[in-house]
């Protein structure tokens, strides 16, 4: 590093009254400038706090009023129907799947036929035919999941009340029995043939499912695979064309109703109507 000599100048008096008068007007300068930043500090900060309030304060108005008025606006908006889907399927414990299992192993040698979540679109249904309401799906259901297995234990609400599944399984000559299960713990409620069943209806049954390569999980997937939801309703019937299908009602998240005609022998989708109820 290198110093510079201090070099020995004269100054005078008029140089020296100068610097005098500009150190006062410097330090007079620097006054008013901390006074003033003070009053800036303190409105700058305002300032600031202001803007960041005003960043988040809309986000807060927007969004819990977003979320909050959400639900119930659309539980308003749910009709009728809707709503008794979603009361419905709130209390179903036991999914499509484990349900046609459970029927079809009261049933030695039997296959399922249709399956219907009682309660659920009824005024739809036909007896002992698949219609635009209800039937289950093995992968349809959303909610359902990790209930208690399909033999499980009693029902805490007893067999009377809660939702059911209603099952019809054939044996290879036809012969139907009707088959019910608790829809909350999966005990067999009821298991007896059909009574009301004539020959000329076993001898068309055993036909349609020789012709049904198509199982109705097989169907089910289809439909869901279409749109994701419950699976409440499946029957083996022919359509207006007479061909065999599987009918497949899926309720989906917002709880409307899509019925889905499968082919029972090729698997694919053959119609789709929505409920719009």
């Amino acid at each position: 590093m290198r110093f510079e000599h201090r070099r020995n100048t004269t100054v005078s008096p008029r140089t020296r009254r100068l610097r005098v008068a500009a150190g006062a007007l410097c330090a007079a300068a620097l006054a008013a400038t901390l006074v003033t930043g003070c009053g800036q500090d303190s409105g700058d900060q305002t300032a600031a706090e202001t803007s960041e309030a005003a960043k988040v304060l809309p986000n807060q108005t927007t969004s819990p009023s977003g979320s909050v008025s959400g639900s119930p606006s659309e539980t308003a908006q749910l009709t009728e129907d809707q709503t008794e889907r979603k009361n419905l399927l709130s209390t179903v414990k036991i999914t499509f799947d484990k349900a046609a299992t459970t029927a079809v192993g009261e049933v030695s040698g039997g296959k399922l036929t249709d399956l219907d979540l009682e309660g659920l679109d009824d005024e739809d249904d036909a007896s002992g035919s698949p219609s635009p309401s209800g039937s289950p799906s093995p992968s349809g259901s959303p909610s359902p999941s990790g209930s208690p297995s399909p033999s499980g234990s009693p029902s805490p609400s007893g067999s009377s009340a809660g939702p059911k599944w209603v099952a019809e399984v054939a044996e290879e000559d036809g012969t139907a029995h009707n088959v019910t299960i608790d829809a909350v713990s999966g005990e067999v409620i009821d298991s007896s043939p059909d009574a009301d069943q004539s020959d000329a209806d076993k001898t068309e049954l055993a036909d349609q499912l020789s012709k049904a390569t198509q199982t109705p999980q097989q169907a089910a997937k289809a439909a869901t695979d279409e749109k994701s939801g419950w699976v409440t309703s499946i029957g083996l019937d022919e359509n207006d064309s007479q061909v065999l299908v599987w009918q497949v009602d899926v309720v989906s998240k917002d709880y409307k109703k899509t019925t889905f005609d499968v082919d029972a022998a090729k698997g694919t989708i053959t119609d789709e109507q929505i409920d719009d109820d």
